[in-house]
């Protein structure tokens, strides 16, 4: 009877408060225990590591994969900040010393290892493809080798009898599943009397950056929640779950959503606001292993269940959330009109560049995909469009989408009391998509239009209810 709870980069780097909240608590003796907690390398060392998740700006692997020699002086960067975030937890029991040489240690491995790949690339036998992919996966596991290897000194040294999961694979050579690798870590280890803190990357044959990229730690969380038969599992945030982004709309104003189902994990993962990694969620899911989300500074709050089957007893709006960085691909073509396939064919363009489109809209001889303006392939993908459609016009726009969220949204009138409120705020509707589902409305407007539709719509659907 064991729950998994995964903290994230930025609750990690206030890891004093976080165990003084969540881990310790007012726990005492064998209430410690029967957790496990899976971390995420501090605040911004990832970024460090790969590339910045925002911006897109490069880190050693960015700079290392354009064949860039200022990696080695990112890697310089990187351990100096991690060795500097070492200090910061000297006065909660960390051993800087200790801690420095295990970082010491993995980021000396790892310099050499870029080394010598530097030096191999010269010959021109080795493309891209034989050896960056390994080297993403080496550079992101650092971080949370770091993190992990941290909070169990600072854990020991407060009394708790803390244990190092290493799920990394550093400098081992066997090549293991994602389930064998997790069932190798938990050997032998005795839920009842020990607190395991597990790195939030795990290395596996598959490769757990090449199928997940940057949402790796949470698939882990849900790997071990799954492999060891947890009742439940914790996702503990620096936020609660709101109605709304409290930052726009106000604290005041939103509520914290007590319940809701895997089905809204998913709309909102869509809307780039997941609660937890839509592909994460959905062993649980299966398993029926609920999910919380939990703030990590208000411990006593229950948080957000979110459970297999629950639907709210009474038709209502649950939140209004978006994402302004869409781009919407219009294809106009006349030739469109009762050709079979033509959508597929467009489908197969954003395919082949690894887009993925967040909603669509059609009608007789129009196409619209609502797509990530982040995606790397999306210039070349809109050239291969232009030439393979020669007889359509295709055009982009910047937009932005506002989402209406809920388990049971069958509320007669829902549509024209949201439509209506956009138009009192003076707010154009460009396009709109619902499906028959009724979990999910989406009114796509202009980028400059998206804060004020968050909060026209929330106060008309969430508070004035």
């Amino acid at each position: 009877m064991h729950t998994v709870e995964k903290i994230g980069g930025t609750s990690m780097s206030r890891f004093g408060e976080v165990m003084k909240n969540v881990i310790i608590g007012r726990r005492q003796g064998r209430q410690l225990y029967n957790r496990i907690f899976v971390v995420s390398a501090y605040g911004g060392v990832t970024n460090m590591l790969l590339e910045n998740k925002k911006t897109g700006e490069p880190g050693i692997y960015g700079l290392f994969a354009r064949d860039d020699h200022r990696c080695l002086d990112a890697l310089e960067a990187t351990r100096a900040r991690m060795l500097e975030l070492n200090r910061d937890f000297e006065s909660i029991g960390l051993k800087v010393k200790v801690a420095d040489d295990f970082v010491n240690e993995r980021m000396d491995g790892i310099k050499v290892c870029l080394q010598d790949l530097m030096r191999l690339r010269t010959f021109g036998h080795f493309s891209h493809a034989d050896y960056l992919p390994a080297t993403r996966e080496f550079l992101s596991a650092v971080g949370e080798a770091h993190s992990a290897y941290n909070s169990v000194q600072i854990l020991k040294a407060a009394g708790v009898n803390a244990v190092f999961v290493d799920l990394t694979g550093w400098k081992e050579t066997d090549e293991l599943d994602f389930e064998q690798r997790v069932k190798q870590g938990f050997a032998g280890i005795d839920f009842n009397c020990c607190l395991p803190v597990v790195t939030g990357y795990a290395k596996c044959r598959e490769g757990i950056m090449k199928r997940f990229d940057r949402g790796y730690s949470e698939i882990t969380f849900s790997k071990i929640a799954v492999g060891t038969g947890a009742t439940e599992g914790i996702i503990h945030k620096e936020y609660h779950q709101w109605t709304g982004d409290p930052k726009l709309i106000g604290v005041d104003h939103v509520k914290i959503i007590g319940n809701t189902n895997f089905d809204i994990a998913d709309q909102l993962s869509d809307m780039d606001m997941e609660a937890i990694h839509s592909k994460a969620s959905k062993e649980m899911e299966m398993k029926h292993i609920p999910i919380r989300i939990k703030n990590c500074f208000e411990p006593e709050h229950p948080g957000t269940l979110i459970s297999h089957d629950y639907i709210s007893p009474t038709p209502r709006v649950e939140m209004i959330c978006g994402r302004n960085d869409l781009i919407a691909v219009e294809v106009h073509d006349p030739e469109m009109v009762g050709e079979p396939g033509y959508d597929y064919k467009l489908l197969k363009s954003l395919a082949d560049y690894d887009i993925n489109y967040i909603a669509k809209n059609t009608n007789a001889n129009t196409i619209t995909h609502l797509v990530p303006g982040k995606a790397k392939g999306l210039d070349k993908c809109i050239i291969d469009l232009r030439r393979r459609f020669a007889g359509a016009r295709i055009s982009t726009q910047k937009v932005g989408i506002v989402s209406v969220i809920g388990s049971n949204m069958k509320i007669p009138g829902v549509l024209a009391k949201a439509a209506q409120a956009l138009a009192d705020a003076g707010i154009n509707i460009l396009a709109l998509v619902q499906s028959m589902r009724q979990v999910n409305i989406q009114f796509v407007v202009e980028r400059e239009n998206f804060n004020g539709a968050q909060i026209a719509l929330h106060r008309a659907l969430v508070e004035k209810v």
